[in-house]
C-alpha cells in the first residue's frame, strides 16, 4: 500500500510506500524538508483489485485427425534452390566476389559503384544470393593485420 499526501509548503500530491511513514523527505518540487504522516485509512492507497473473478480453467480436449492414406501436405515447400537452378537448363553456378580494397583509388572509394555495375552486368532475375563478407589481411608496407569487407554475388550464367 501507498501513503499519498501533499506536502504542507507547495501543495504538490506525494505518494510513497507505506514503509516511510513517519520519515523526513525532500519534496521534489520545492525541495523543502517534510515529515511523511501517518497512514490513515483516508490517505492509503490499495493496489487495484484484479478485474473481475479469476476465469475458470476450462479442459480442452484435443483430437487429432485420423486419415486412411497419406495426408495433403498443407504448406507447399518451394523447390530447393539447386533444383530450380538444374531444372532452368545448362546454365551454371557462378560466384563474383568483390573486395572493398580492390575498389579503392587515390582519394575515392568507389566500392558502391563497382557493386552496382557488377549487379547490372550480371541482370536482376539471374542473381541467386548478395552476401556481405569480412575477412582480415595483412598490409605489406606495415606488416600490419588489418580488417576489411567485401560482397559475394551467387548468379546463374
Amino acid at each position: 500500500m501507498d501513503i499519498a499526501f501533499k506536502c504542507p509548503h507547495c501543495q504538490q500530491e506525494l505518494e510513497v510506500d507505506l514503509g516511510a511513514a513517519g520519515q523526513q523527505l525532500s519534496c521534489p518540487t520545492c525541495s523543502r524538508l517534510i515529515t511523511v504522516p501517518q497512514p490513515e485509512p483516508a490517505n492509503t492507497k490499495a493496489p487495484p483489485p484484479p478485474s473481475g473473478p479469476a476465469p475458470a480453467k476450462e479442459a480442452k480436449h484435443f483430437s487429432v485427425p485420423v486419415t486412411a492414406g497419406p495426408s495433403a501436405p498443407l504448406i507447399q515447400k518451394s523447390q530447393a534452390l539447386l533444383d530450380v537452378v538444374a531444372s532452368t537448363g545448362p546454365r551454371q553456378l557462378h560466384i563474383k566476389t568483390i573486395r572493398h580494397i580492390d575498389c579503392k583509388e587515390v582519394g575515392h572509394d568507389n566500392f558502391d559503384k563497382i557493386v552496382t555495375d557488377a549487379l547490372g552486368k550480371i541482370g536482376e532475375e539471374a542473381i541467386i544470393s548478395i552476401n556481405t563478407i569480412n575477412y582480415s589481411y595483412v598490409e605489406m608496407g606495415t606488416q600490419k593485420l588489418l580488417n576489411d569487407f567485401g560482397v559475394l554475388i551467387v548468379y546463374k550464367a
